[in-house]
């Protein structure tokens, strides 16, 4: 029962956040000249074209899944190289998060004073997962490792030949990943990324 409760709370800000998280990828590299997204029907903010409902699974049980990610053909790019291309699509997935972990934290602000009065009651214990979901899907994802987006935003900083050395590793990435989750190498990194990137937002919603 305790589980079930658990993941209809938390169940809202999972779909917000993967489904954002997707949907901008798809909404950057369309702007970008490429409709490879929009003819796979996933410029759409319907959580349904962005599930993998393997991923969606693992997520719910084991607390580690995977969305259907956004498919781009840099090739089709228009006035930007596919480096840089890719760097902005790939950017634009952890920053809508970050954007929505920001309006989040701005509505508990304005809430809090309200704490358990009337429609505030509901409201709190749905936006407080909309934060922190949201701040982990994006400091996950800025991890620099192969299929994470954070490696091709790193390539897209990189020189050429550091880029290409990414991109080849592409093919192992999710062995990769796997390995640094089981060693706790990704914990290592995610936890003090996520209580670095919650301190930033912090002081810019003070502001």
């Amino acid at each position: 029962m305790e589980w079930l409760i658990d993941t209809l709370v938390w169940l809202p800000a999972i779909l917000v956040g993967l489904t954002f998280h997707e949907f901008a990828h798809g909404l950057v590299a369309d702007r970008l000249g490429d409709s490879t997204p929009a003819r796979q029907g996933r410029l759409t903010l319907n959580p349904l074209p962005h599930i993998d409902w393997v991923g969606f699974l693992m997520l719910l049980i084991f607390k580690f899944g995977w969305a259907k990610p956004v498919q781009v053909n840099p090739g089709n790019f228009k006035n930007i190289s596919h480096k840089t291309g890719m760097m902005l699509v790939s950017l634009a997935g952890p920053g809508m998060n970050l954007v929505i972990a920001l309006l989040s934290m701005a509505a508990l602000k304005l809430l809090i004073p309200w704490q358990g009065e009337g429609w505030s009651a509901l409201a709190i214990p749905l936006i407080i997962p909309l934060v922190y979901v949201n701040l982990i899907l994006a400091a996950f994802n800025l991890i620099p490792v192969p299929p994470l987006d954070g490696s091709k935003i790193l390539a897209g900083i990189l020189p050429d030949t550091g880029a290409n050395w990414l991109y080849s590793l592409e093919q192992y990435g999710p062995l990769i990943l796997l390995l640094l989750i089981v060693t706790n190498v990704v914990g290592k990194i995610l936890w003090p990324l996520v209580n670095f990137l919650y301190g930033v937002l912090n002081l810019l919603v003070a502001l």
